[in-house]
């Protein structure tokens, strides 16, 4: 998931008063707790790797009261969560729902000092903040590297993970498909130095390939301060979470699972194109549905928030068996 085109201007690493990007990532949060989220971080133990709960944190916002109907939002790769779910707080909200909304390690304020990158690693450790906040079952949401978070957890823990929504999440993806020319970068090095850029071009390079209309004009100082503000932290780390999601990915070794799953998929997704999309349908069968959102890339959670956010809410308010088996494709 890349970060929304930022309106910046130039700035030092840290969060000034001088960096629009600092102010922006101020303003994201306030809309946050003026939605009646608070913002915990949350040691957690993680099973079988190490005792020590201060090894791994997780940074989550959480309602200020207990959740009646918690759906929980997995942000990709990019900008910390609050940049990603702000446009989505108030509609979820009035429609009756609860959001959390966790940093996944490595993002914002999560971090871990263990050694596993693995998507079964950051599953553990969003689980554990759950149970951590008293959150037994809850309906999911996962945008691109989230979706790949999301689904690993609705494998993991069917009891807990009732129903998935994945957003261009590209989980059906094989190692072989950068070699034979699927996506725009022929192996995980150059996927990770797309998604992790580190200068101005590779950040207008990312948004030119996520945005169907991305802005027309990206003064190298307004992307320079955003890098400083939100992409400086831990890029080696983020470049070994694309390597242990990619590196000997095979379809076959993907579970198939058991919850209803609604699929949402930018038409012109570049990133992760419409064949993982039909790919990940046939893989599920007759448990999901596939809604195809025109006019829209990767970035299609920001380019089409209402689109994308009322399929969502209608998803997760229908019955079991509505929630099944029905392809279409949203006309915009």
């Amino acid at each position: 998931m890349p970060p929304p085109p930022p309106p910046a201007a130039a700035g030092g690493g840290r969060r000034s008063i001088l960096s629009f990007a600092a102010a922006r990532d101020r303003c994201f949060s306030r809309r946050f707790l003026r939605a009646g989220l608070r913002p915990l971080a949350i040691p957690v133990p993680i099973a079988g790797a190490d005792a020590d709960a201060a090894a791994t944190t997780v940074h989550v916002w959480v309602p200020a009261n207990p959740p009646r109907n918690p759906l929980l939002l997995l942000h990709g790769f990019g900008a910390s969560a609050t940049w990603q779910w702000a446009p989505y707080l108030r509609p979820l909200i009035a429609a009756g729902f609860d959001p959390i909304v966790p940093d996944l390690l490595f993002f914002g304020a999560s971090s871990t000092r263990l050694a596993d990158r693995s998507d079964a690693f950051q599953a553990r450790s969003v689980m554990a903040a759950m149970d951590a906040i008293g959150v037994a079952r809850f309906g999911l949401v996962g945008v691109s590297y989230g979706g790949f978070v999301g689904y690993r957890m609705a494998a993991m823990f069917p009891e807990a993970v009732e129903r998935v929504a994945l957003v261009c999440a590209g989980v059906c993806l094989e190692e072989k498909d950068l070699a034979e020319g699927l996506f725009p970068v022929a192996g995980v090095g150059e996927a990770a130095a797309l998604l992790v850029p580190r200068r101005p071009e590779e950040v207008r390079r990312l948004v030119r390939l996520t945005f169907v209309r991305p802005p027309c004009i990206m003064p190298s100082c307004f992307l320079w301060d955003y890098i400083k503000v939100m992409g400086s932290d831990y890029i080696q780390e983020k470049t070994e979470l694309l390597y242990a999601l990619i590196n000997e990915r095979q379809l076959s070794n993907l579970p198939r699972i058991s919850q209803p799953t609604l699929i949402v998929w930018g038409e012109r997704d570049r990133v992760f194109p419409m064949e993982l999309a039909h790919r990940l349908k046939r893989h599920l069968g007759d448990n999901s549905r596939l809604v195809v959102i025109r006019n829209a890339g990767h970035a299609v959670n920001l380019e089409k928030p209402k689109d994308v956010c009322r399929n969502i809410i209608e998803f997760f308010q229908e019955p079991v068996a509505e929630a099944l088996n029905d392809e279409k494709v949203s006309i915009l």
